[in-house]
């Protein structure tokens, strides 16, 4: 078993494994009970194992063979008029953002992205809502945002998440079908992208191989648990997943947590 784990994580110590398998646990919980999240709770947790980088393939490797079927289920639920502007600019947006995560200064960017992200967990928990059907502009524009921060983060989620939980109309039913739909479009997109820039690897995969069974469970919970909470208690929870995300994600716990 231990050759095994060596051949399967190489370079991988028994606690950084450990790392993996809750972060991978706790990410399909968030993303079984909000239908978004699994990046931003695994994203900081694996790169302090493997590295952003791989951690960004691993993430693909294991979120994929879930979020397709799932995205079949959801798709004669979602509403396509807007999902369909939002993945066109996402995708059009996501060379750019994996080029500023080169360009940009790691630890300013990590900044960067914190602050937008409490602003936008700060304007949902005011109350404000919009009204109406949401405007191609206003579609497209966050899109764009959503490719970006995928690209830079692999935290596309957010964006949509702040889009469609603001939405007064949408529903928290109607506001799962959009983003299941979206995710399982935007995989086969960014599978694409990330294979051709190299950062899908076999290693990638074989890491991805026993982290499935994990992945699958707290999915499981998360959904169930999904199916009892009311509508406040949902909103309430996704505003607490978008906020932890970012106060993870601070370069202030750096020197704590030995990154």
């Amino acid at each position: 078993m231990t050759d095994l784990l060596a051949f399967l994580f190489p370079a991988v110590s028994p606690s950084g494994l450990a790392v993996l398998l809750l972060a991978t646990l706790l990410g399909g919980l968030v993303r079984g009970f909000t239908g978004f999240g699994f990046a931003m709770v695994f994203m900081p947790l694996a790169s302090m194992v493997i590295g952003p980088v791989a951690a960004l393939g691993l993430i693909w490797c294991i979120d994929a063979p879930f979020a397709l079927p799932i995205a079949l289920r959801n798709a004669k639920h979602a509403e396509w008029r807007e999902v369909a502007p939002l993945l066109l600019t996402a995708t059009l947006a996501l060379p750019a953002g994996i080029w500023l995560l080169i360009w940009l200064d790691r630890e300013t960017m990590r900044w960067i992205l914190a602050g937008l992200i409490f602003a936008a967990v700060a304007l949902m928990a005011s109350g404000w809502r919009y009204h109406g059907r949401p405007g191609i502009p206003l579609s497209l524009g966050v899109g764009v945002l959503s490719g970006l921060f995928n690209g830079m983060a692999s935290i596309g989620g957010m964006p949509l998440a702040v889009f469609w939980l603001g939405a007064q109309r949408n529903d928290r039913h109607k506001t799962r079908a959009n983003l299941q739909t979206f995710f399982g479009c935007s995989t086969l997109i960014s599978g694409t992208i990330l294979w051709w820039k190299g950062i899908l690897t076999l290693s990638a995969l074989l890491m991805a191989l026993p982290l499935f069974a994990a992945y699958g469970a707290g999915m499981w919970a998360g959904t169930h648990g999904f199916r009892l909470a009311n509508e406040a208690t949902f909103r309430r929870i996704a505003y607490a997943v978008i906020f932890l995300s970012a106060l993870v994600s601070l370069p202030l716990w750096d020197g704590f947590v030995g990154r």
